[in-house]
């Protein structure tokens, strides 16, 4: 299922896909509602989402997919070149982050490997990350990382403290010094940002 609000966009990419071995286009749609309706209805293998629609944004065509059809995987696939999108993309559970720039072939193949169950990133966008932007959890006191990882797993402060041993309105310190020290102002965005790394092997690295 192909989902842009560019009605000309959605015929290149349907061209492109149908010229693919194995895939077929079986819906498209302009605009989050519509989205969410069809895929409900046909229940695509995989939904090729753009960020920016008429009436909300891909996130929330992602959430709403994931909660509605859940045997549909979605590939974001836009203009955009951001961090905060991206990661607000793995957050809310897209299994790949293309730039339309990408080549019709590489289109299909994510398509494919995403059928096949594997989580894809763009290569390209995330070592241009790695390679601009400086770790902003290096100023982080141990005790903070383990509270940044706890958010990450979708843990309430409540439950955090119970997991540290420590008490609620000292996980709050906590958070408030992670939020200042990594440039954030709100807990969500720590969340989406724990999501986009853990998905780049940023776990790994730590």
């Amino acid at each position: 299922m192909i989902i842009d609000d560019h009605e000309v966009v959605r015929r290149g990419i349907s061209e492109v896909v149908e010229r693919a071995e194995g895939l077929k286009v079986i819906a498209e749609a302009g605009s989050v509602s519509e989205a969410v309706r069809r895929c409900e209805l046909m229940n695509p293998d995989v939904a090729l989402v753009d960020l920016r629609l008429p009436d909300g944004t891909g996130i929330d065509i992602i959430e709403q997919v994931k909660e509605r059809s859940p045997q549909t995987s979605c590939v974001v696939l836009t203009s955009f070149d951001d961090d905060e999108a991206l990661a607000e993309s793995l957050a809310a559970g897209a299994k790949a982050y293309l730039l339309k720039t990408v080549r019709g072939a590489e289109i299909t193949e994510v398509i494919k490997a995403v059928a096949a169950g594997r989580v894809l990133l763009d290569e390209r966008t995330v070592t241009r990350r790695r390679a601009d932007h400086d770790d902003p959890t290096a100023d982080l006191t141990p005790s903070e990382r383990k509270v940044l990882e706890l958010i990450g797993d979708g843990m309430s402060n409540r439950e955090i403290g119970d997991k540290l041993g420590v008490a609620e309105k000292t996980v709050k310190n906590h958070i408030t010094s992670l939020l200042a020290k990594m440039g954030m102002q709100r807990r969500t965005q720590v969340t989406a940002w724990v999501a986009g790394q853990r998905a780049s092997g940023w776990r790994n690295r730590h």
